[in-house]
C-alpha cells in the first residue's frame, strides 16, 4: 500500500518571550497501514497515538522547537519507542520546553527519511526559528512547512530567535523553487500550493510579511 497523509488538529498554547496564546496545530502523519512518521507532535500525545491506530511509529520529526510543536513529543516517544528528531540549531528553544530531555537524533539539510516506500527530504529553512526545517516528498507532491510558509505568507519573525530576511531567503530559495503544484501543508491553518504563494513574494518583502 502506498503512503498516505493523515491530518490531525490539536489545541493548546504557544508561549515565548513572556507571552502565551491559544493555538491550534496541524499534526501530519505519513505512512501506510503498517508504519508511519509524525511531523510535529503538538499538545496531545494520546490523540496522536490513537490516530496511529497501532502502526509502528518510525520517527517524530520536529519542524522547529517552539513549544506548541514539541510539547507532546517526549510523551509520544515514551509511548511508542520512536526517536525524536530535531535540527541542532533549535536546541536552545527545545531546552526552554524540555530542559531534562534531549531529542534522540539530529536533522540535517538534505537528509532523507523513508517510510512506507516514500522518501521525505529535509530542507533547512531558518528564519522563523534557527533550526526550522521543511519536509519535501516529490512522490506525494507535498512539502510540510511547519511555520516557515503559510497560506498567505511567511511565518512570524517578530519574536526571539527569528529573522525576517532569513525566512524570506529560505522561502525564495528552498520552497518557491519546488514545482508549482506542490501542496504546502502547514503547521497551522489551511494548506495551499507553491504556485499560489509564489507570485506574492515581492509583496511580502515590501510589507514585511
Amino acid at each position: 500500500m502506498a503512503a498516505r497523509i493523515d491530518h490531525l488538529v490539536t489545541a493548546g498554547t504557544f508561549s515565548l518571550d513572556g507571552g502565551t496564546w491559544d493555538v491550534e496545530n496541524n499534526v501530519w502523519i505519513i505512512g501506510d497501514d503498517t508504519e508511519a512518521i509524525v511531523i510535529d507532535a503538538a499538545h496531545d500525545a494520546t490523540a496522536i497515538e490513537a490516530a496511529l491506530a497501532g502502526r509502528t511509529l518510525r520517527a517524530i520529526v520536529c519542524t522547529h522547537a517552539h513549544n506548541d510543536h514539541i510539547d507532546a513529543a517526549p510523551a509520544l516517544a515514551d509511548a511508542t519507542g520512536a526517536p525524536i528528531l530535531l535540527h541542532p540549531d533549535d536546541l536552545p528553544l527545545w531546552k526552554q520546553t524540555h530542559p531534562d530531555r534531549l531529542p534522540d537524533g539530529e536533522l540535517a539539510d538534505g537528509q532523507e527519511l523513508s517510510v512506507a516506500g516514500t522518501t521525505l527530504t529535509v530542507l533547512h529553512t531558518p528564519g522563523h526559528a534557527p533550526g526550522a526545517v521543511c519536509l519535501h516528498s516529490p512522490a506525494l507532491s507535498t512539502v510540510f512547512t511547519g511555520d516557515t510558509l503559510f497560506q498567505g505568507g511567511p511565518g512570524a519573525t517578530g519574536r526571539s530567535f527569528s529573522h525576517f530576511p532569513t525566512i524570506i531567503d529560505s522561502i525564495r530559495e528552498r520552497l518557491l523553487t519546488l514545482p508549482p503544484g506542490t501542496v504546502v501543508r502547514t503547521g497551522h491553518g489551511d494548506s495551499t500550493t507553491v504556485g499560489t504563494e509564489a507570485p506574492h513574494l515581492d509583496e511580502w518583502i515590501r510589507t514585511g510579511g
